[in-house]
């Protein structure tokens, strides 16, 4: 009787399963129908009797197989850049910290166009960088596929390391404090403790960068161009058949929503824990 009676009174905010509110209810399927009707419309306008052809098209393969591959290069540049940077920010007492995090976060409200046009002022063939790399080695960096990959990195970063950061600063510096007690160095503690804690928020971060340079589209056609097998990515090849066939241009679209579904589906639910 006595279990039974404190479960009754147990406080609703422990109780997870509980009804919502009305007004979060209904904010929370406007805030749905905002995400869904969009995508719902470009499944409902596919056309689907010719979706075999549109994706074994050499077009399509080519566009997708690059896009596939520069945005995982971009995201392992991403990890191992970008990890470090979440450790730097996340250590107590680092001043520059606002202002370092201020310009991680730029590429996230940049518009796309401009951050193409940074890059060039820094790598292309008259850029900050890229001039006395031409002037070395002759070689150009701008519409190549690692300019493809640059512009990805430029823009997906930031999902990484924001996402890492606020997952560093969550861990319980108590651990980490046992750990070097034991004789593990900061390199040692880093790895073998705080790693491995943040792994979940590590991986969430690294599929969204992932997902954002697959669709990165702004930054990629000024820094690298629209190239057919050499820079044209799968939004690419959709902007360029926007302007002959929007039908045929749906059906790319439709497969470049379909596969980055099934990724942050397949991610989610192996690491994403219900609230």
């Amino acid at each position: 009787m006595t279990m039974t009676s404190s479960r009754s009174t147990a406080s609703p905010s422990g109780d997870r399963g509980g009804r919502l509110p009305i007004t979060v209810a209904v904010a929370a399927v406007l805030g749905a129908a905002v995400m869904v009707v969009p995508l719902l419309g470009l499944v409902v306008r596919a056309p689907w009797p010719a979706m075999g052809a549109i994706l074994t098209d050499p077009a399509t393969l080519g566009a997708l197989g690059l896009s596939l591959v520069t945005a995982t290069i971009a995201t392992v540049i991403t990890l191992v850049l970008g990890v470090p940077l979440a450790v730097v920010l996340a250590r107590p007492g680092f001043r520059a910290a606002g202002v370092l995090r201020a310009l991680v976060t730029v590429p996230l409200v940049l518009p796309p166009v401009v951050g193409g046009v940074a890059l060039f002022a820094a790598a292309g063939r008259t850029g900050l960088l890229g001039q006395p790399v031409y002037a070395l080695t002759g070689w150009a960096l701008p519409f190549t596929p690692a300019a493809v990959v640059l512009a990805q990195v430029f823009v997906a970063m930031p999902f990484l390391v924001l996402t890492a950061e606020g997952a560093l600063r969550g861990v319980d510096q108590r651990l980490v404090d046992a750990a070097r007690s034991l004789g593990a160095s900061p390199a040692v503690a880093l790895r073998r403790v705080v790693l491995p804690l943040v792994r979940p928020s590590l991986v969430s971060g690294a599929v969204l960068a992932w997902a954002r340079a697959l669709g990165e589209f702004g930054a990629t056609i000024t820094f690298a161009g629209n190239f057919p097998g050499t820079t044209r990515t799968l939004p690419l090849l959709v902007y360029a058949e926007l302007q002959s066939d929007a039908t045929r241009a749906i059906g790319v679209a439709l497969i470049m929503f379909a596969v980055t579904v099934l990724v942050l589906v397949a991610v989610s639910r192996r690491w994403v824990r219900p609230w």
